[in-house]
């Protein structure tokens, strides 16, 4: 019988490790600092007793990631550190960006409203910045920034997650209402748009304006409110909460709901446990003491690209950073069971948008059966012809 290893084929191996940690101990330490910048406005008056959004949301996602990170940093010498920038006011928490990029910070993690995260984007030229907390479509279609990427989706891939589900059942005719906030409006938008791209019909379009406390009055105002033509299903654009709670079970035909509540299309969702999700759930719930949501999913997802760029370039450049993303040899894993990877034009990350219940996984798009001469996933959101920005371009040029 032959040994698995001749002395020779032993010796040379034995070589090849004593070489690699003897590289490994005079390599130089590499400190990755990343600024973490987050405001949330003031979502005014809510008019129904919802449950907050937690105050933390996003940063406890970017925290574990650190700790990822430094898991198999240690062994290369990099040390991921995260210093925040969040303040009551944006002004003072843009300022306090602003000293973190006067002080070399050149990685940054958004959690701020599209127009904000547009200032730094201009003034940091010279930086890399992460959008994980604007789902707005315009920054992914025409204002197109060319040293962000985003990981959280945009409304437009949630609605087309939504919209393949809903034609996979045949549900074809929408009832849809929206709130009128700018944000309800930007998702209706969405909705509108997937309708259209999916053959659906909107059999009646209602904007919510009641100012009524609806734990009390919703069985006498919602059945009349949604008292129309025929529909298979009621769609809600009300990001903020005020009404959609009270929708389900109280509409005039007896149908399903879905949009921002009823059956919700998500970035990341507790139910979510397949492919070694249930772990790190697991992980997030000790460190944080709550549920992970999308916006904690996203800004892990980006402090882990961050990472992963580090670890294959063994540097903190911004700049190779970025092309390095938006090529295909990121090794991005984000529990979805599948490889994620930034659009090469809009600099959005490509990943499986999940449809949920309030305690249930109900399915995963892209659904099967819809196809994409590159992949499913771009099924998606604003495909390469329906956007202006050609990031990757930028970056080749620059």
């Amino acid at each position: 019988m032959r040994p698995l290893l001749t002395q020779t084929a032993f010796f040379m191996l034995a070589l090849c490790v004593a070489t690699l940690v003897a590289e490994q101990a005079y390599a130089e330490p590499l400190d990755v600092r990343i600024g973490y910048v987050a405001w949330t406005p003031d979502p005014g008056p809510v008019l129904s007793n919802v449950i907050p959004e937690p105050t933390d949301a996003g940063l406890r996602g970017a925290e574990l990631a650190i700790v990822d990170n430094n898991t198999t940093g240690r062994f290369l010498k990099h040390d991921y550190q995260l210093v925040t920038a969040s303040e009551p006011e944006l002004d003072a928490t843009l300022d306090a960006a602003r000293a973190l990029h006067a002080d070399g910070v050149r990685l940054f993690i958004s959690n701020l409203p599209a127009s904000a995260l547009s200032a730094l984007s201009a003034e940091f030229g010279d930086s890399l910045l992460f959008n994980a907390g604007s789902y707005d479509d315009v920054l992914r279609t025409t204002q197109c920034l060319p040293n962000v990427l985003h990981t959280l989706p945009s409304r437009a891939m949630l609605a087309d997650a939504l919209g393949q589900f809903l034609l996979s059942r045949k549900l074809k005719r929408w009832l849809l209402i929206s709130g009128p906030t700018e944000a309800d409006q930007a998702y209706a938008n969405a909705l509108k748009r997937a309708a259209q791209r999916y053959g659906m019909r909107i059999v009646a379009e209602k904007e919510w304006s009641f100012d009524t406390d609806l734990r009390r009055a919703a069985q006498a105002e919602v059945p009349l409110f949604t008292q129309t033509d025929e529909y298979d299903v009621v769609l809600v654009a009300d990001e903020r909460g005020d009404f959609g709670e009270y929708i389900p079970y109280n509409t005039w035909y007896p149908r399903p709901v879905a949009g921002t509540q009823g059956l919700t299309p998500v970035g990341w969702h507790k139910t979510i446990e397949t492919y070694g999700a249930a772990q790190l759930q697991k992980r997030f719930e000790e460190h944080a003491g709550r549920w992970m949501n999308s916006l904690d999913f996203a800004s892990w997802l980006a402090v882990r690209s961050i990472g992963a760029a580090v670890t294959t370039l063994n540097s903190t450049d911004a700049e190779a950073i970025a092309a390095l993303s938006v090529s295909d040899r990121l090794p991005m894993d984000g529990f979805k069971g599948r490889k994620l990877s930034y659009r090469t034009w809009s600099g959005q990350l490509r990943q499986p948008i999940a449809l949920v219940q309030p305690r249930a996984l109900v399915t995963t798009s892209p659904q099967d059966g819809f196809l994409h001469p590159g992949t499913d996933l771009d099924t998606l959101g604003y495909d390469e012809p329906e956007s202006q920005c050609r990031i990757a371009e930028h970056l080749n040029k620059s």
